[in-house]
């Protein structure tokens, strides 16, 4: 079984294989040939240190950069992917940049665009985070809301990279719907993205407490909600709170960002979020042991879907949380 399923994914993979896609196990050597670099790696929550389970671990994304900038002989422009805190683009710079200057034997790369030749003469970090939901990614990726970009529009090699992104997403992303931010602005929407969808799925959560207390009908009250065109209709739907690895360390993320700034009252909002989504799931598994006498001896209980969601094989923080408790 592969570690995650992709709808669509296998077909794209056949369709471009061998032709502008492939796939290398020389990591050094294809990072020296590219005048792109996409950092997606792994950024959980840090379980050791300062902030421990809350801050975000960039131990992955630092590595990568010192990999990169070991072996690169030319400046690269480097676009990350990975859910990171804010300013996280500024620390990979700085690792590239202190790398670039202790081997002082890094040249200029010449890169065209618009029939102009145009120097790269230093590392350039873009924020481009990814809005991909698991279970429709490859629909996520070619019909985007929107493309975000952050970098420096300010300097000449921050305008300079910003369009060579840009350049490739038009290929089939329309103009109006790409936009340019600084790095900072990027980074935080990802996480403030997430924060939102997540935020929805707790309200319309607590919502349904008070139905099932009051005998009125989640699903009418959702349906009545939704249709305010200022609402809409996603993320409305009571369930056993939000699942998965994304939603819970952006939502920590958050809070430790904001108890670093000094704003309690901004890391207590958020953290009531995640409290809300624990309620959900402890209400749930006692309404089940209330329905069983108060007792699981002697009881079988079937669980159909293991996942925290369809269309995907990951188990993170679903059903086996459930178990657990």
């Amino acid at each position: 079984m592969p570690v995650d399923y992709v709808p669509g994914l296998d077909e794209i993979v056949k369709l471009h294989r061998g032709k502008n896609l492939h796939f290398s196990s020389d990591i050094d050597k294809a990072i020296d040939e590219a005048e792109m670099i996409f950092i997606s790696v792994n950024t959980p929550t840090k379980n050791w240190g300062l902030g421990k389970g809350r801050a975000t671990d960039l131990t992955n994304l630092e590595a990568a950069a010192r990999r990169i900038a070991k072996v690169s002989r030319q400046p690269k422009v480097i676009v990350e992917k990975s859910t990171v805190p804010v300013k996280a683009a500024e620390t990979t710079s700085t690792i590239l940049q202190f790398e670039a200057k202790s081997r002082r034997n890094i040249s200029s790369l010449t890169i065209t665009t618009n029939n102009n030749d145009n120097k790269l003469n230093e590392f350039v970090v873009l924020s481009n985070p990814e809005f991909l939901a698991e279970g429709t990614a490859v629909n996520d990726l070619c019909n985007p809301d929107r493309i975000l970009i952050g970098g420096d529009s300010h300097s000449s090699s921050g305008k300079l990279a910003i369009e060579m992104l840009r350049w490739i997403y038009l290929h089939w992303v329309p103009a109006e719907r790409i936009l340019i931010t600084s790095t900072w602005s990027s980074e935080l929407s990802k996480l403030a993205a997430n924060a939102f969808l997540a935020q929805r799925i707790s309200s319309i959560n607590a919502i349904s407490a008070i139905c099932e207390q009051t005998n009125a009908d989640i699903k009418e009250v959702s349906k009545a909600i939704g249709t305010d065109h200022r609402i809409g209709p996603y993320f409305l739907n009571a369930s056993l709170g939000f699942g998965g690895s994304c939603f819970r360390k952006d939502i920590l993320s958050l809070m430790y960002i904001s108890e670093t700034l000094n704003l309690p009252e901004v890391a207590s909002y958020w953290y009531s979020v995640l409290q809300m989504n624990n309620y959900q799931i402890n209400r749930f598994t006692r309404n089940v042991i209330e329905k069983l006498h108060n007792t699981l001896k002697g009881k079988r209980i079937a669980i159909f879907g293991f996942t925290f969601k369809a269309d995907t094989y990951d188990t993170r923080r679903g059903f086996v949380e459930i178990l657990e408790i």
